[in-house]
């Protein structure tokens, strides 16, 4: 079989990540390729149609983006900037994101690929330390956030695929 045409898991170590985080840069690198998959033909036009009440694959593509950021930065043992902030507020406002999916998957292909430059810096030797989720400061580990990141960025793809689907189907 064709290398691209495996999952990031079956193509070997992701170059300069640590042995340990080699799951997490795998799962956003999926994420990524997932994302321009699903979406490749996927109409402006129904970018933050909410079918059934499902969200849009425009908060999909949004929330993407800014759990990784948000996550890594926590994992970084930093607060979250008014930047960050105010992107959560506007996840679901069409109002204030960009208009087309080609520039939403840029975005979240952007910020992937920071967060594995990210992995490539990330010491191992702390992985188990505290970090504080959120204002309320939820006990977690830097492990845990990374984790988190990974996983949960798995999820949206899999709600964004059946939205695609869903809306294409329709229309």
């Amino acid at each position: 079989m064709e290398r691209n045409k495996l999952e990031v898991w079956q193509r070997g170590p992701v170059p300069g990540v640590p042995d340990l985080l080699q799951p997490v840069a795998h799962a956003l690198l999926q994420a990524k390729g997932d994302a321009r998959h699903y979406t490749h033909s996927f109409p402006d036009s129904l970018l933050w149609e909410k079918p059934h009440g499902l969200a849009a694959v425009g908060f999909h593509l949004n929330h993407l983006t800014g759990v990784v950021d948000r996550l890594f930065t926590y994992a970084d043992n930093r607060k979250l900037t008014e930047e960050q902030l105010n992107f959560l507020k506007t996840e679901e406002n069409p109002d204030h994101a960009p208009s087309t999916v080609a520039d939403l998957v840029r975005t979240f292909e952007q910020k992937v690929d920071e967060a594995v430059d990210f992995l490539r810096q990330t010491s191992t030797d702390d992985l188990t330390a505290f970090r504080g989720l959120g204002r309320a400061q939820l006990p977690t580990t830097k492990l845990g956030l990374l984790f988190h990141a990974a996983e949960h960025s798995q999820r949206h793809i899999g709600q964004l695929l059946v939205t695609v689907r869903i809306l294409t189907a329709a229309h």
